[in-house]
């Protein structure tokens, strides 16, 4: 080898080594940069990113920034939920680590699946009671994580075999048996308020941490349970006071009615009157017909909602994968869709904060069969979903 090549091949090599070094140190290797070693999957939980979605922000003038909840280990940002709801009950005595007690909760979303992960780690048994017609991807992923999955009719809250009330019922047979030691704890996370409030501790103070308190002009999400856009929307309202909070609702549910006209429902919409248990769209996870008191914790702080169909979430997520690789679920799609109307109401030079549920791996076998196109939603739509301005919100 000659000294000119054995030259240039050490400094490309230092150069390589080290711009690679530096990066990676940069990046930290996982959540909370400074850590380089974390100790138990539940420290990998929260510090998600904010990405840029390029495509909806060149097309809008606006900056749409996206909180990457799907990067949590559990794939969702219910891994807070479930995270905070289990440490409150360790603390008060309602849950022992590794002696077998065990953990109950009803849902058709991701929260099973943080729950089942949880719940393996610290050495309790995981019963996840979930509608049957939930994808065929959460209960796999479920039944993998060692949870046992009860399958029950798609029902309204009335029905006392809906899967929340299913899950109540079987949490507190264990706990009224004299003869059986384990505790067992009812999850649930519609009403329980370490939800919002595990927002409110982390989602929101990372948010302003990741983007700052000036030029933050909106932050847009749905409601499920409730929790994230009340934990987040009461934190960033006590921060950026000119911030808006945005709900954005699919088709069927009643939460759009109350932020824009105070009702919840009219007749043809109240539960009990429909087939499924929530409302009649393929969106999982997000919408619902009654008021939690998760929700209701941070009405008040809601200024604007937009409806979004089946088809424009489709299309919607169907166009982030052509546009910026974005492979994300049926929620985040319904975020993302409004997200895009709201910048196009407001108009060029606005930032606005929304967030990745999860990912589209969890949908395949519902939401990423329907038909669509990749296209945004077109300015009719936008009117036509929002015709008058908020009465339930902040003015």
């Amino acid at each position: 080898m000659s000294r000119g090549l054995g030259v240039g091949l050490g400094v490309g090599l230092g150069i390589g080594l080290g711009l690679g070094l530096g990066i990676g140190l940069s990046w930290g290797w996982g959540h909370n940069g400074g850590d380089k070693i974390k100790v138990g999957i539940d420290s990998l939980i929260g510090d998600t990113p904010l990405v840029e979605i390029r495509s909806l922000s060149k097309e809008t003038g606006c900056r749409i920034l996206a909180k990457m909840e799907m990067t949590n280990p559990g794939g969702s940002a219910k891994d807070r939920v479930a995270l905070a709801i289990i440490e409150f009950a360790e603390r008060n005595g309602l849950l022992t680590p590794h002696v077998g007690d065990v953990v109950f909760e009803g849902t058709s979303g991701s929260t099973g699946i943080s729950l089942a992960m949880l719940c393996r780690a610290r050495g309790y048994e995981a019963h996840i009671v979930v509608p049957d017609d939930t994808s065929l991807e959460k209960v796999s992923l479920l039944e993998m994580l060692g949870a046992v999955v009860h399958k029950v009719r798609p029902a309204s809250i009335v029905d006392k075999d809906q899967y929340v009330n299913y899950a109540r019922r079987a949490a507190q047979t264990i706990n009224d048996d004299a003869n059986d030691p384990r505790k067992a704890l009812f999850v649930d996370q519609f009403e329980n308020e370490c939800n919002w409030r595990a927002h409110y501790t982390h989602t929101g103070p990372e948010i302003i941490k990741q983007c700052g308190k000036q030029g933050l002009d909106a932050f847009v999400t749905g409601a499920g349970t409730g929790g994230t856009i009340s934990g987040v929307g009461l934190y960033l309202k006590s921060t950026v006071p000119n911030v808006r909070i945005v709900l954005a609702d699919p088709q069927g549910s009643g939460f759009y009615n109350k932020v824009k006209y105070g009702i919840m429902y009219d007749s043809r919409e109240k539960e009990g009157t429909r087939r499924r248990h929530q409302v009649d769209t393929v969106v999982e996870g997000i919408g619902l017909n009654r008021i939690t008191r998760n929700f209701e914790a941070g009405l008040l702080a809601i200024d604007e909602a937009f409806r979004v169909d089946d088809n424009q979430a489709i299309n919607m997520a169907k166009y982030l994968v052509e546009n910026d690789g974005l492979f994300v679920g049926s929620s985040s799609a319904v975020n993302c869709v409004a997200a895009y109307k709201y910048a196009k109401q407001l108009g060029p030079g606005h930032t606005i904060v929304t967030v990745i549920c999860d990912s589209g791996t969890r949908h395949l076998s519902k939401f990423w069969k329907l038909p669509g196109s990749p296209q945004l939603p077109s300015p009719s739509d936008i009117d036509a979903t929002n015709p008058s301005r908020p009465v339930g919100g902040s003015p």
